[in-house]
């Protein structure tokens, strides 16, 4: 999340930072996102539901892979979302 929102060489910086995508400032720290966020359960990961949106409490999730495949930027402008 960081990288690709921070590091202008991270290979997906021009789908994050680029495009304005960062994170609540809270979260540089390690313990206030596990706070918020909990342990990631066994096959998930972090996951924002608006991907228009950066990330924060209230706009992540731990999803699926399939719950991520669905809810990715290309699929929901190609779904007309």
């Amino acid at each position: 999340m960081k990288q690709r929102c921070d590091n202008p060489s991270n290979k997906d910086a021009a789908y994050y930072g680029a495009r304005g995508i960062g994170y609540d400032q809270r979260w540089a720290q390690f313990d206030n996102f596990l706070a918020d966020m909990g342990e990631r359960p066994d096959g998930m990961t972090l996951d924002r539901i608006d991907n228009d949106r950066g990330y924060s409490k209230d706009n992540c999730r731990w999803a699926d892979p399939e719950t991520q495949r669905h809810n990715q930027r290309r699929v929901a402008v190609a779904a007309g979302g």
